[in-house]
């Protein structure tokens, strides 16, 4: 250690005091340690520190019978010192614990779709995702504190806009919103097919569904008396989307952070 670590640290302890004045001084600054300390610390750790004279381990012993009784203790773990809450004032606690609830799909492409297009307005997310946006969708994304009202277009109608956060920037570990991967970055990750195979794969599976009607016995335009379901054209119902809410997303897992009830 230093000298001048030394002698910092013997600050507090009085000079030519009796030893108990010592002994007092030595636990104030052990306390001050480990309460400081965001992990635990060994006997040597907390030596290091302190004047070379400085009984640690009788200073921690009688620090331990102290909080022996009291709210925080201090305690031995796999040796070293930490200090805890004590066990049976754990239930005070849990009512802070948050609970990640899962975004849905519709959530996280409605997310993204704001991240990169923003400012944007409801009806230019519905164009690019092909389907309606429901109201659900967008409180989610505002009870979670990632989207954000970014006044209104000046066009007919004076649809409102919506922008991301400072909250969406922190949560996923963002400086600016430059800093969001670009299409190359996600193919190179894995994260998207290349335009190329997108259409390859797409072409395929047309030819496949071609072969499979003309083999259909009765394969062919339904019916005109045959009503068309709402999700067959593209665009669900507000409905559907909500429904879609509750389903578990097969594009990716996003925890956001809610407090449990």
């Amino acid at each position: 250690m230093p000298e001048e670590d030394a002698a910092t640290a013997g600050a507090d302890t009085p000079a030519g005091g009796s030893e108990a004045e010592t002994d007092w001084a030595i636990e104030r600054m052990i306390e001050a340690l480990l309460f400081a300390a965001s992990e635990p610390l060994t006997e040597d750790e907390i030596a290091e520190r302190l004047p070379r004279e400085a009984d640690v381990r009788a200073a921690l012993d009688r620090l331990a019978e102290f909080y022996g009784h009291r709210g925080v203790q201090l305690v031995r773990v796999a040796g070293r010192w930490q200090m805890r809450t004590a066990p049976d004032l754990a239930f005070l606690l849990r009512r802070e614990v948050e609970e990640p609830r899962r975004l849905s799909r519709a959530a996280i492409e409605t997310l993204a779709i704001i991240a990169y297009h923003q400012p944007v307005t409801r009806a230019e997310i519905e164009e690019i995702r092909g389907v309606s946006v429901s109201k659900g969708t967008l409180d989610i994304l505002f009870e979670a504190g990632w989207i954000r009202p970014a006044g209104r277009r000046e066009v007919p109608g004076r649809p409102l806009q919506f922008a991301t956060t400072r909250e969406f920037l922190v949560h996923f570990g963002l400086d600016r919103i430059d800093d969001l991967p670009g299409l190359g970055e996600l193919k190179a990750a894995g994260l998207l097919e290349s335009i190329d195979e997108a259409l390859a794969r797409l072409e395929q599976e047309e030819t496949e569904a071609g072969k499979t009607e003309s083999d259909t016995p009765g394969a062919g335009t339904p019916p005109a008396s045959l009503p068309i379901a709402p999700g067959e054209t593209g665009h669900g119902t507000p409905e559907e989307e909500e429904r879609d809410e509750d389903r578990p997303s097969g594009v990716a897992d996003i925890d956001m952070p809610f407090e449990k009830k």
